[in-house]
């Protein structure tokens, strides 16, 4: 078989030529269409369900949420497994799938089963499905750089700016807010005036959430002019939830500023983020899409940014404190550079050792050829440019020209021979 190959190739040089030249440019766009990333992606193929019950202790969280999920969630098809954690207010169950299992499809099966499994949570605890990322697609952080500006304006800017643009950017999977603080109205209860006044906590609870609303009407005729009514209940300052009513005694209504004081501060946090020991910062993470390519999504995101900072407040500007992409470009540039010095090494051994300049050329050109075909397999098997799959063609290239090397060298002493025997046979004749 192998000589009817090699026969048929000696017979067809052009079209052994044009067949090269197509595999040559197919492998060229290949190169160009792999994604490419330092590190390669070996986290398992997973789905975060994540669950927010705040105030309950990890025990409490452990046994009526974490458990319900995970025992209803194990009997999703193909599933290895379910891993379960639960922390201080929150709980986080990791489903993981076989390796060919679609991520997306994954998920439509996990969120099937959640809504079924609802009804069993504890009221008000709705789960939710974490990030379409990886375990390495946190590919960017960034902090806000705004020595003016308080940390409650900062996070109001990460969470209802900046945000949003960023999330808009093709490849993005989620942008994870940290640091500062998260705005809110507070209501802090006096015990000893709710007893005064002979009220509990859920009356309060109760008038605020009721009062907080709106409601619609219905259109309203009136001198042939339609008029659509509707109530407007959103609170909106501090003085509107302090002027609520929670309960009327003996014509008296008892407000919420009666017995309670209402003041605009930040959530509780677990922690802080502190930056080069200067201080607070408040800052995103980029999260990238499952099977996206970590460069192109890094530029896009960098050239969205720059369009973002138009918008914001003056003093304010973006600090990079993570860039991935700096670490690819030096993998990629680093394992190029490898690439191209060996091709010049071999390129050298290859011509001294044979001397025959069309045997070397013969050889030399298998090498962008053998290296431009293994991204075609790299796409087919969806492995990206990373410093594994270089580094794996980087060693490959000793392995690729050490084949044309023994073929040359048969043909050239089998040619050899062969001309040493019709020059025989040429000089018998002359006798």
């Amino acid at each position: 078989m192998v000589h009817k190959i090699i026969a048929w190739s000696l017979r067809n040089r052009f079209i052994v030529l044009l067949l090269a030249a197509g595999l040559l440019a197919w492998g060229v766009i290949s190169v160009r269409k792999n994604p490419i990333d330092a590190i390669p992606d070996l986290s398992e193929n997973q789905v975060i369900v994540f669950t927010e019950w705040m105030g309950r202790s990890p025990q409490l969280i452990e046994d009526q949420v974490t458990y319900p999920l995970v025992t209803n969630l194990q009997g999703i098809p193909k599933i290895k497994y379910v891993r379960g954690s639960s922390m201080f207010g929150m709980s986080f169950i990791y489903v993981i799938f076989e390796d060919d299992v679609d991520v997306y499809w994954a998920r439509e099966r996990v969120l099937e089963r959640l809504s079924t499994v609802s009804r069993s949570l504890p009221e008000g605890v709705s789960p939710q499905l974490g990030p379409d990322g990886t375990g390495v697609g946190h590919i960017l952080w960034y902090t806000l750089d705004a020595p003016e500006t308080d940390l409650g304006e900062q996070r109001a800017i990460q969470d209802w700016y900046v945000k949003f643009a960023l999330q808009n950017v093709p490849g993005v999977s989620e942008i994870a807010s940290f640091g500062g603080f998260q705005k809110q109205y507070q209501v802090s209860v006096d015990p000893n005036k709710l007893l005064y006044y002979k009220l509990s906590i859920p009356e309060v609870i109760s008038a605020i959430r009721s009062n907080n609303n709106e409601s619609g009407g219905r259109k309203f005729e009136m001198s042939d002019i339609g008029y659509i009514i509707k109530t407007s209940g959103y609170l909106k300052s501090l003085e509107e939830i302090g002027n609520i009513p929670v309960k009327n005694q003996q014509g008296t209504p008892i407000k919420v500023k009666d017995v309670a004081t209402v003041q605009m501060t930040g959530d509780s946090r677990l922690g802080i983020f502190d930056q080069d020991g200067e201080g607070e910062r408040v800052g995103g993470i980029v999260v990238m899409r499952y099977g996206e390519n970590a460069a192109a999504v890094i530029d896009r995101v960098k050239a969205k940014m720059k369009e973002v900072s138009k918008g914001l407040p003056s003093g304010v500007k973006f600090d990079i404190v993570y860039d991935r992409g700096k670490l690819i470009q030096e993998s990629v540039d680093s394992i190029t550079h490898t690439l191209i010095e060996e091709m010049i090494v071999v390129s050298l051994v290859v011509v001294i050792f044979l001397f025959h300049w069309r045997s070397a050329l013969s050889i030399i050109i298998q090498i962008p050829i053998t290296i431009a075909a293994s991204f075609i397999f790299l796409n087919a098997f969806g492995i990206s440019s990373n410093i594994m799959s270089l580094t794996g063609i980087a060693l490959a290239i000793g392995v690729i020209v050490d084949n044309g090397i023994v073929m040359s060298e048969n043909a050239y002493k089998h040619l050899a021979e062969r001309y040493e025997q019709w020059q025989n046979e040429q000089q018998k004749i002359k006798e």
